[in-house]
This record gives structure tokens, C-alpha cells and sequence, in this order.
């Protein structure tokens, strides 16, 4: 199967720059109640993911917890390197559902690794659901 039909666009997903400050990284997560929000580059690579935990360590690690002080921090100042991974377009099913074992969601990027969108643990589950239990019921009766 192609997971082009589970991606949650772009256009439909929050997500950040990484040249965000803080602040507005803030104020988008407060917006939206989210717990981790894709980060991008101003070109539409995906940077990677920025989480509540990232926020809170900035706070703690943060010597001056001003709003003032956090127009002056950038997103990408807090991002761990290498969390929630991205992964191309052209996944295995079985690659797809090993990887949202760890991630809530997987962000998606094509092949010039432009950021797509985003595949939800949900829509996994549904899709193995459907295709395991639904197709197997409906053999057996």
C-alpha cells in the first residue's frame, strides 16, 4: 500500500519554522493544544520535532524566563537533534507501523525532502485494523 492516502496534508497540519522565536512557538502550541508540533525550515524541509518537554527544558535551562527573553530565542535552539525522524514517501507499511511504536505521529517528505505532511498513529492502527481484523472477519463470516 501507499501511504500517500494516510498523510494528513501539510495545509491541514500545525507546524513551526525553525526561525520561530520561542514565543511563537508558544503561542502556536497554545493555539492548538498540541504536545509536539513538526518544525520546518523557511524552504519546507522538515527541521524536526519541537515538544512540550522541549519548551519546559528551555524554561528550566533559561536563566531569564522573560517573554522579552524568549522573542530572542529561536525554535531551533531547542529541538533535540534526530527526535521523531521523518521518513520518505515511499515507507513499507511494515517500516510505517515499527516507527509509530515510538512517534505519535510521522512526519512525510517527498523526494527533494520537502515536508508533506504527517501520518497519525491513529490512521496506522485503523489501516491494520482494516486490513487484518476486517478483512479476516469478513473471510471467516
Amino acid at each position: 500500500m501507499n501511504i500517500i492516502s494516510m498523510i494528513m496534508p501539510k495545509m491541514q497540519v500545525a507546524y513551526i519554522y525553525s526561525d520561530n522565536t520561542i514565543r511563537q512557538g508558544l503561542e502556536k502550541f497554545r493555539a492548538h493544544g498540541y504536545t509536539a508540533i513538526p518544525v520546518l525550515t523557511r524552504d519546507n524541509t522538515y527541521y524536526g520535532t519541537v515538544t512540550e518537554g522541549d519548551f519546559l527544558r528551555s524554561l528550566i535551562d533559561s536563566e531569564n524566563n522573560s517573554m522579552k527573553d524568549k522573542e530572542k530565542m529561536l525554535i531551533s535552539d531547542i529541538v533535540r537533534p534526530g527526535f521523531n525522524p521523518c521518513v520518505h514517501v515511499n515507507i513499507s507499511m511494515n517500516e510505517l507501523f515499527e516507527r509509530s511504536i515510538n512517534q505519535s505521529f510521522i512526519p512525510v517528505v517527498d523526494d527533494r525532502d520537502f515536508f508533506v505532511g504527517i501520518v497519525t498513529r491513529q490512521k496506522i492502527i485503523r489501516y491494520f485494523i482494516d486490513e487484518y481484523i476486517g478483512n479476516g472477519a469478513e473471510r471467516n463470516g
